[in-house]
Parts: structure tokens; C-alpha cells; sequence
């Protein structure tokens, strides 16, 4: 018999109960769902963005600009960095854990009913939530909702919305298992979200899956805003207080003197499609569109454990590289922002991803010694098969608490120590390293 839900823990532990059914690509499931609460994902506004990284950094953006403007902001994200609930956001101010209960008690047993369904076989924890994001963006009267998709695009349980506007951030090798494995193949998937007559904004992408984009987009007679052709952003310099300085120009014209305030070339990328989305979105809702709310929606914007600096003295920055892709954007970073520091990481990822890609990446920073460990995580990496590399590069530390501990107290004014990885064990150590009060966080 189905036990009242009580507390934020006992939703919490619900929701991730659904885990056991995986991850499953597919829409029917989740439109079940839907249809037996008035079909929501038909009246919600929704911006959909898809990409392979960078998807997260451009909802902050675009989060942060429309705030600036005045309008009421869904976002959709995952997976969380401090607490469970900013997944499902309102003005980037994560569900309440009140909403979040009276949610998965109106949920629970409609979930439990379509279980007994064989064709509908479980319904997955992230189909669940995201159609109690969109359940609770439309009682909530939001005014749009900015929805990152969770994995690829075509049968992303997120595709099931009707979207206004979309976009494509990157395209990089991640999920191949899912996905395929070329960059044709994922890009395939990823245009997926692109839907008849709905305008997309596409990042920087290589020639061949932007080719894949753009014959979608042209089925679905869906007008492109392209990276360096629609709009251009220019690079300027790194900004001596951390972040980045860039222009932006599209056919409204040019913005000078733009701010991004997390580091990394890749995120001035980034802002150019949230700016370019922004414009879009002002242009439909006929809202001004000016460089003053541009500037200030920026400067605004938070996104933790994205080349994050969370301590000065020791120097501790985070970054949730968790796929050879944004490694390989971290590793020029690090080699650019810092090489005059001899370099600690400290890293973890789940088995499902390369890394022996990763680490070999790692190993391009100059200085640079690798503690590699594990974490209480499904699928964390088994540290028995790294064994091998204990040499002058690599070390192995069975218990990342205590690897922390030894590495903070070893640290010298030149030194940084890097925390990177999968996003679930920066997550971890990010929570630990604010808690014991070490860090003067910082965006």
C-alpha cells in the first residue's frame, strides 16, 4: 500500500526509486503521463536547448538576461550541483520543498497507475520530472521555460514540448552507446528537438554535423541563426577579476563591451547563443532589446562548478569536465590562465565515459600531477584498473576525502589545485570544501 509522502527526503528518495528503470529513449511514456494532467507541455513556452556540452552555461545566460528583462523564467537542468530541487527553477530560485512534495504527491499514484501498464513498463525518473516541470511551470504561470535536454534531442523525453525557439550548442563525442558513433550520427539526434517553422540558434559546430543540422532544419523550413554567419561573436581578452570580455553582433547590430563571468573561451560561445536566443525571444514577445540589460543579465549570471574558483589562497578551481570534449576546452584553459602554477588534480569520472581520453588530455598541462579516485556513485571508476599509472604523473587515492585533505594541506602559493570530472563528484567536493568554510566562492 502506497505510504503517504511526509518529507523532502521521502520525495527525493521516491523520485530517485525510478531510477531502477533506467534510462530509456522514447516519448510514449512520458506523454502517458502527461495526458493525465491536462497536458501541460502543449500550453507551457518553452526555449529548448540541446547540444553535447555547454547546454547548462547557456541556460544560466539566457536564465540571468531574461530576469534582467523583466520576464518570469523557468529552467530546466540537470544534473543538480548544491540541493535536488534547483533542477526544476523560477527566476533561478530552485522549487520549494513544500511545491516539490505537493508535486510527487499529486505524481505518485498516477505513475503507479500507468505502471501497471505493460506497455508502458516503468516510467523513468527523468521522464517523471520533466513532466512535473512542466506541470508545475504552467500552475505557476511562468512566462517562459528554458528546458535543457537531458540526453541527445529526438527521443529526449524534454522533446516532447512545442517549443518557440531552439538551439544546438556543440556537437562532441558523448553516449555513442545512445547516440551513434560519428558526429554525423549524434548531431542527427541532437536536431531532433528542431520543430516545423521554429526558429534554431546553432553554436560553433564542425562543418559535417552542422551540414546534419542544417538539412533538418530545412525539412522542418525552420530559420537558422548560425555561429559566425547570423551572428559573430568576437573575443576579446580574459577579465583580470576572472571571466571573459567579448563583443557580439547579429542583425540588430553590435554589442560592445559584453562580460561573461565564468572563464573559458567556450563560454563567450556559449553567450553568444544565449544572446542571439535572448534577441529571438524579445523580437516575438516584442520586448526591447538593448545592450545595458544585456551587460547587466550577463554579469548576473551563475553557474557553479564551470571553471568555478572556489578559494584564492590555497587557489581551488572546479570544473564538471565530464567528457573528452569539455576536457579538452578545460585543458587549454588551464594551459592558458595558469601556466606558471604547477597544477593538482584531483579527478573522478563515471565508467561510461573515456578516460583514457581524459587523462591523456590531463596530461597536456605543463607541471601538472594527477590524483585520480573514486566516489560513492553507480558506475564511479574502479580505481583497480588504474593501479598501473602510480608513476611521477599519477597518483591513486582510494578515499577522495582524505586525497583532499592531504592536498590542501601540501599547497604552495604557486600551486592550483584543479577538481574535475564527472559533475556528480565535483558536486561532492564542491558541497564538502563550502561547508568546512575554506572558500570565498566566487562566479
Amino acid at each position: 500500500m502506497r505510504r503517504e509522502i511526509l518529507t523532502i527526503k521521502e520525495a527525493i528518495a521516491w523520485i530517485h526509486s525510478r531510477q531502477k528503470f533506467g534510462s530509456r529513449p522514447g516519448l510514449e511514456r512520458v506523454q502517458a503521463l502527461l495526458n493525465k494532467v491536462d497536458n501541460p507541455e502543449k500550453k507551457v513556452h518553452v526555449i529548448h536547448i540541446a547540444g553535447t556540452n555547454g547546454k547548462g552555461s547557456t541556460v544560466a545566460y539566457l536564465r540571468s538576461l531574461l530576469i534582467e528583462a523583466g520576464v518570469t523564467v523557468g529552467s530546466f537542468t540537470s544534473p543538480y550541483i548544491e540541493e535536488f530541487n534547483e533542477r526544476i527553477a523560477i527566476d533561478a530560485k530552485p522549487i520549494s520543498d513544500q511545491d516539490l512534495i505537493q508535486l510527487v504527491e499529486k505524481f505518485q499514484p498516477l505513475v503507479e497507475e500507468l505502471d501497471q501498464q505493460p506497455e508502458i513498463n516503468g516510467i523513468t525518473e527523468f521522464e517523471i520530472l520533466t513532466a512535473m516541470m512542466l506541470d508545475y511551470f504552467l500552475t505557476k504561470e511562468v512566462d517562459v521555460a528554458v528546458v535543457e535536454v537531458g540526453l541527445g534531442g529526438l527521443l529526449d523525453s524534454t522533446n516532447i514540448v512545442e517549443p518557440m525557439l531552439t538551439a544546438i550548442t556543440t556537437i562532441g563525442y558523448d553516449h555513442m552507446d545512445i547516440l551513434g558513433d560519428t558526429l554525423n550520427e549524434i548531431a542527427f539526434q541532437k536536431a531532433g528537438i528542431i520543430k516545423k517553422n521554429i526558429p534554431v540558434v546553432t553554436g560553433k559546430i564542425n562543418k559535417g554535423p552542422l551540414i546534419e543540422i542544417t538539412e533538418k532544419a530545412a525539412a522542418e523550413t525552420a530559420r537558422m541563426y548560425r555561429y559566425g554567419k547570423e551572428y559573430t561573436v568576437n573575443y576579446l581578452h580574459p577579465d583580470p577579476t576572472w571571466g571573459e570580455l567579448f563583443t557580439f553582433n547579429d542583425q540588430a547590430g553590435k554589442l560592445s563591451s559584453l562580460k561573461v563571468p565564468l572563464l573559458g573561451r567556450h563560454q563567450v560561445e556559449n553567450a553568444g547563443v544565449a544572446i542571439e536566443l535572448f534577441r529571438l525571444y524579445c523580437e516575438q514577445q516584442r520586448l526591447p532589446f538593448d545592450e545595458k540589460t544585456v551587460q547587466k543579465g550577463l554579469a548576473n549570471a551563475q553557474w557553479p562548478a564551470r571553471m568555478e574558483k572556489v578559494s584564492d589562497e590555497p587557489l581551488i578551481v572546479m570544473d564538471g569536465a565530464h567528457n573528452s570534449h569539455a576536457m579538452k576546452r578545460l585543458v587549454e584553459n588551464v594551459k592558458k590562465e595558469f601556466r606558471n602554477y604547477n597544477v593538482k588534480v584531483l579527478f573522478s569520472a563515471l565508467e561510461t565515459k573515456d578516460i583514457d581520453q581524459m587523462l591523456a588530455l590531463l596530461q597536456e598541462i605543463p607541471n601538472v600531477r594527477i590524483y585520480l579516485t573514486t566516489f560513492e556513485y553507480p558506475k564511479a571508476m574502479d580505481l583497480a584498473r588504474y593501479d598501473d599509472r602510480e608513476n611521477n604523473q599519477f597518483s591513486v587515492v582510494s578515499l577522495w576525502q582524505f586525497g583532499l585533505g592531504e592536498l590542501l594541506e601540501d599547497m604552495a602559493e604557486d600551486d592550483l589545485l584543479l577538481i574535475t570530472g564527472s559533475l556528480y563528484f565535483v558536486s561532492e567536493v564542491r558541497q564538502l570544501l563550502l561547508n568546512i568554510g575554506g572558500s570565498d566562492e566566487k562566479n
